[in-house]
């Protein structure tokens, strides 16, 4: 049995358009960073303590789900932090916030970061994903207009690339879906090499 440690939409979409059959249980940890922690170490951190937290949670419900042979327990875990200049900025706390990212963002390239983890039976495996994005330079009417919009509370960075903010990024380096929060090529090399 598959189950996706997180409450994201994005991921569960993301999850199954690869074809995936699983079953969602959010795990809810503290999210800060450690005082000089490297963002890859923090986010594959965050994705390994999210899966533990599950897994964890699951095993107690279940009965021995170890000696399940017809569907050992598997979760996957997944966190997402944007970085600049190796500083991580994370989610905006509110409207200001957001506009104050867009800002540090607006005409540079900056870093997107998933850690992945896949919790079974047998251990944990972790494993990160890093691409380079290039936004255009934005006006503070864009910036206003975007934060009122809402799409970027409760994201990474304060945008969503598949979302309006799309056309401010004219290019990007690496994975486009581990921009949305799901390195899908490199989950599903994770899953294949721990499940079959």
């Amino acid at each position: 049995m598959l189950v996706l440690a997180s409450a994201s939409p994005r991921r569960r979409e993301l999850l199954a358009q690869v074809g995936y059959r699983f079953q969602v249980h959010p795990a809810h940890i503290p999210e800060d960073p450690l005082p000089g922690e490297d963002p890859i170490v923090y986010v594959t951190r965050l994705a390994r303590e999210k899966a533990e937290a599950a897994y964890r949670a699951l095993t107690a419900a279940l009965s021995k789900p170890e000696e399940n042979e017809q569907s050992p327990l598997a979760v996957l875990g997944a966190d997402t932090t944007v970085t600049l200049d190796n500083t991580i900025l994370g989610k905006p706390e509110d409207a200001a916030d957001a506009a104050r990212i867009l800002r540090l963002l607006s005409g540079r390239t900056h870093r997107v970061i998933t850690g992945v983890a896949l919790v079974t039976a047998k251990g944990s495996e972790v494993a990160a994903e890093v691409t380079a994005v290039r936004f255009l330079t934005l006006s503070e009417a864009e910036i206003a207009a975007y934060v009122a919009t809402g799409e970027p509370m409760d994201k990474a960075g304060a945008y969503a690339i598949q979302g309006r903010a799309a056309r401010w990024i004219p290019r990007i380096e690496g994975c486009y879906f581990n921009v949305m929060g799901l390195p899908l090529a490199l989950v599903c090399s994770l899953l294949e090499s721990c499940l079959y």
